[in-house]
């Protein structure tokens, strides 16, 4: 079954009739997510990427605690696959009116 798989790829690599066809580098796991959340649409994978960098740059600067981070982790994974939206991660991470919840302990019903 892998003999097809590497025929197939390595036909794919010298199929290529331009230099500005690209094949997604396999052995890069965060273009690959990218690629799979996008579907391979360039214009998204751009945002994307975009997104991916503003939001590490806001961690690495504003350092928000743990529960927040694995909240927005949670919230804009992409149907329990792993894969992240880094759109969705970024408007999350970034929004300060998203406070802890309260420290009350358990919600009763009323």
């Amino acid at each position: 079954m892998k003999l097809p798989l590497v025929g197939m790829a390595v036909a794919l690599a010298f199929a290529g009739s331009s230099a500005d066809a690209k094949l997604p580098p396999l052995r890069d796991p965060v273009f690959l997510n990218i690629g799979f959340v996008c579907q391979w649409q360039e214009s998204c994978i751009e945002k994307q990427q975009r997104a991916m960098k503003r939001s590490l740059g806001f961690v690495k600067k504003n350092k928000p605690p743990a529960w927040k981070v694995q909240f927005c982790n949670r919230r804009a994974s992409f149907r329990r696959t792993g894969r992240i939206d880094w759109i969705s991660y970024y408007n999350c991470i970034s929004n300060s009116s998203l406070g802890q919840a309260s420290s009350g302990g358990v919600h009763r019903a009323r």
